[in-house]
């Protein structure tokens, strides 16, 4: 027959036994969850690392193709700037040149025609016509006065350039028609097939 102070030690150990698989499972919950947060946390990491390479990514990306923009724009500006400058050297020494028309054989047709264009542009019939020297002694103001029924007399001789100068209404219209003149003229539209014939390419 068991004693009193046997049934207290039989239920302190029961007690204790409850108490220790209470505290074990409460152990085990508690490292599920620590596990859990870690997992989470983990993720949430992975997911934050991935969001920030992504944008990495990106913005390398981004400034990749708009150092490759400007450094094409540079490139493609540098080509421009080289090709300006060859049709400028162009032009500068055609103009130089111009100077030697005059002593062409056919220049006195040229002087008349560059006198009858720039008198039918004013519709002047009264007119007068500045040239350098060497047009003023092959141009003929009786012929074109005939043909263009009009009254032309020569002005002051004209220092530069090698053309004519016609004024009309008394000195109100002008029209300049020497051979710089009409090459600054042409030369913005001139300027693509100058370029193709010097690099070989038909105009």
């Amino acid at each position: 027959m068991k004693t009193e102070a046997q049934d207290i030690e039989l239920l302190a150990q029961a007690i204790m036994l409850e108490a220790k698989d209470e505290a074990e499972q409460l152990q085990k919950e508690a490292q599920e969850k620590a596990e859990a947060i870690r997992k989470r946390a983990q993720a949430e990491a992975e997911a934050e690392r991935k969001i920030i390479l992504d944008r990495a990514k990106q913005e390398a990306d981004r400034l990749k193709s708009q150092a490759l923009a400007t450094a094409q724009l540079k490139a493609r500006s540098a080509q421009l700037e080289a090709r300006e400058k060859l049709l400028d050297s162009v032009f500068a020494e055609v103009k130089k040149q111009l100077s030697g028309v005059k002593n062409r054989p056919d220049y006195p047709e040229i002087a008349k025609l560059l006198a009858r264009e720039a008198l039918t542009q004013l519709k002047a019939t009264e007119a007068e016509i500045r040239a350098d020297e060497a047009t003023q002694k092959v141009l003929k103001l009786d012929e074109i006065a005939k043909e263009l029924n009009g009254k032309f007399s020569f002005g002051a001789k004209l220092e530069e350039g090698v053309g004519v100068v016609v004024s009309a209404s008394g000195g109100k219209l002008n029209y300049d028609n020497t051979l710089e003149t009409r090459l600054s003229r042409l030369q913005s539209t001139l300027r693509s097939s100058v370029y193709k014939v010097l690099m070989g390419e038909k105009a």
